[in-house]
């Protein structure tokens, strides 16, 4: 009798507690607030949409520790996300999960938000971020009223462009005086060309003009800069250190991962900088899945372009070189010997350039640089 009277009791219980979890909204302490532009157009082609990398990266570690997400737009409704690789085992697992495809099939609007129900905003990057995001009235108030109650206020990459004319309760611009990153002019001089053209103010620009305390590494390296509850990541490959900068700033103590492919590789080009040469090269070829050589080698020969000094002439070589023996495409061999030749080391350079044109023998860059060096 004693045994069936507590198994109804605990079936009264279970059956209590499980009504109001029904019904159950996560706390505003629990949700975090991903905002994405509504620009894109197929894939990018007629119009540049958000980054689905910086969305799904961190989509992923916020739900991996707990945080519920909610997804907004300036128009609502869906959005397109620029071109991607949905193999990548993040971007594989987003697009396998009904949740996170049903927030991105149908957006709310930011003129439905309500500040108080979020812990933090996270505003994703992508050029069409330099459109619609700065010209959001709804936006900028939620972000500025959401700062002001003591939230966590985020972006990466180009998102930082819809904090730029952001005020808070006193009239204070957001991000005068704060340390910050962003999607570089160096970066978009390179990466920008077809859109840049049309932004309403190139993003390195404005922010320092309203009194940022702009702060960037290398081309395309990873940067994460936290100020107190404003947080910015310099391009996509800064978006897990802000997704988890996001996640502490919440109280969390973010949960142990694999590192991604491409994080992990702009971790060892660090190393390699660091001065750890020959543990880097070791490690890369005894772990050719674990990193993505190829963007090694596309890092070391666009960070040669917009290299200004012998010493940053020098990490673009060392990393190209590093990625070397894993590409067959020639533009990095000439990459190579370009450095060597803007360094001074003729013989290098002049090496380098008889083997490239062994196989390329048509390569127009390759015999010009010839030409130049037995000039």
């Amino acid at each position: 009798m004693m045994l069936s009277l507590l198994r109804r009791t605990g079936a009264v219980l279970a059956l209590l507690l499980a009504v109001p979890a029904l019904h159950a909204r996560p706390a505003a302490s629990d949700t975090v607030l991903i905002v994405v532009s509504g620009e894109g157009r197929d894939h990018g082609k007629t119009r540049p949409g958000f980054e689905m990398d910086e969305f799904a990266q961190a989509y992923l570690i916020f739900r991996d520790n707990g945080l519920a997400v909610q997804v907004a737009s300036p128009r609502g409704g869906p959005v397109e996300a620029d071109k991607f690789d949905p193999k990548e085992p993040f971007n594989a697992r987003v697009l396998a999960d009904p949740a996170a495809t049903a927030l991105l099939a149908d957006t709310r609007a930011t003129a439905t938000l309500r500040a108080a129900d979020y812990a933090a905003v996270y505003v994703v990057g992508g050029k069409g971020a330099m459109f619609d995001l700065p010209a959001d009235a709804a936006l900028r108030t939620v972000l500025g009223t959401l700062h002001d109650q003591g939230g966590v206020v985020a972006a990466v990459c180009h998102g930082p462009a819809a904090l730029v004319d952001v005020r808070l309760a006193d009239g204070s611009l957001l991000v005068a005086g704060r340390r910050m990153t962003g999607f570089t002019n160096a970066e978009e001089g390179v990466f920008g060309k077809r859109w840049a053209k049309e932004f309403p103010f190139l993003l390195e620009t404005a922010l320092r003009e309203r009194g940022a305390r702009w702060e960037q590494a290398p081309l395309m390296m990873p940067k994460l800069v936290v100020d107190g509850r404003l947080i910015t990541g310099q391009n996509p490959y800064s978006t897990p250190a802000v997704a988890e900068a996001i996640v502490r700033a919440t109280g969390r103590t973010p949960v142990a991962r694999t590192p991604w492919r491409d994080e992990a590789s702009m971790a060892l080009v660090q190393r390699l900088l660091d001065g750890e040469g020959d543990a880097v090269k070791r490690e890369l070829a005894s772990n050719r899945t674990g990193y993505h050589d190829q963007l090694i080698g596309v890092l070391g020969y666009y960070q040669l372009q917009a290299a200004h000094d012998d010493a940053a002439v020098r990490d673009a070589l060392a990393i190209m070189q590093l990625a070397a023996p894993y590409m067959s495409e020639p533009q990095l061999p000439l990459g190579i010997a370009q450095a060597h030749w803007r360094l001074g080391e003729v013989e290098q350079a002049r090496s380098v350039l008889g083997k490239l044109l062994e196989t390329h023998p048509d390569m127009a860059e390759a015999k010009q640089l010839k030409d130049t060096i037995e000039g």
